[in-house]
């Protein structure tokens, strides 16, 4: 997949593409509907099938000290387009010129001076421009006014619930990753750099690789059934987040300890798998008490990772 970053120089293999526009924050359910029907239109005209995303989030932008839980990284998000069949990946810098841009300005200048689009896909609730000031129906009429045409795609659900990034946060902040992945389409992922830790799961005989979560996430506190995916091999774990209330109560931590795994993985990138929720945090009453709840955890995310 082709990645093309801002709007002043294009490839002329990527202009005149179908580019479905949005955040698509986790690629969820609803989202990959709508990116699935790019492929189609550009096969259907026989132009590249886009995306536009925008870097950094809006809402990072305009709220910069206020945590935001950014469900996909840029990478991650760019390998799920490439796998549902884009071709061309367009990253618009999100900063103060574009978001001082007009609804109107934005169209002109950016999708059709720059990209040349021939087609354009969003959402029913896309809102665009300065202020917000542009919607559906303003690029429904200015597509047919500056020649390329609109698609605007109804919201996608399942058993009434709407598919959302906001619907998967909720799920993930109680701990219902298997919801959350139901959204998704797909199990969801931290990734991070492993760090150094207290050594306290070492002592005990649970040595765990640590993993600083990204600001913002907020992850229902407990044990998790994970996969570990790091130095191209995949390994099945158990993963802790909380705030180690049986010792100090601290910052929340990811500790996550790998199943029949020896070797040091301090300083490696590492993607966290969520699978399953197992139990919630607590304190207990001693470190041998803890311990024992511990093997307990394991034997029990053994068997919800060797069952599927």
């Amino acid at each position: 997949m082709q990645v093309v970053h801002g709007h002043s120089h294009v490839p002329i293999t990527a202009r005149s593409a179908v580019v479905a526009i949005g955040n698509f924050d986790g690629v969820h359910q609803g989202h990959r509907v709508l990116l699935k029907a790019a492929v189609a239109k550009g096969r259907e005209i026989g132009r590249p099938s886009g995306v536009m995303v925008f870097e950094p989030h809006p809402r990072e932008y305009f709220q910069p000290h206020e945590p935001h839980f950014r469900l996909t990284p840029l990478k991650r998000k760019l390998a799920l387009f490439e796998k549902i069949g884009l071709k061309v990946a367009f990253v618009e810098h999100f900063d103060q010129h574009l978001a001082g841009l007009k609804a109107d300005e934005f169209i002109e200048r950016v999708l059709v001076a720059g990209l040349g689009v021939s087609h354009v896909l969003i959402g029913y609730d896309f809102y665009f421009g300065n202020k917000r000031g542009g919607n559906p129906e303003l690029m429904a009429q200015a597509g047919e006014h500056l020649g390329f045409g609109v698609t605007i795609l109804p919201p996608v659900a399942e058993q009434g619930e709407v598919f959302s990034s906001s619907g998967v946060r909720l799920h993930l902040a109680q701990g219902d990753v298997k919801g959350a992945a139901r959204m998704l389409g797909d199990t969801w992922r931290v990734t991070g750099k492993v760090v150094g830790g207290a050594k306290r799961g070492t002592g005990m005989g649970y040595p765990t690789a640590n993993v600083p979560m990204p600001k913002g996430t907020a992850l229902g506190h407990g044990i998790y059934a994970v996969r570990v995916h790091v130095d191209g091999k995949v390994h099945d774990a158990a993963a802790y987040l909380g705030t180690r209330p049986t010792f100090d109560d601290g910052m929340p931590v990811l500790e996550v300890f790998l199943f029949d795994f020896d070797g040091d993985l301090y300083g490696h990138d590492m993607d966290v798998e969520f699978v399953d929720f197992i139990r919630g945090d607590r304190k207990f009453s001693s470190a041998d008490e803890l311990v024992t709840q511990m093997t307990a955890d394991v034997a029990q995310a053994r068997a919800v990772l060797a069952a599927g």
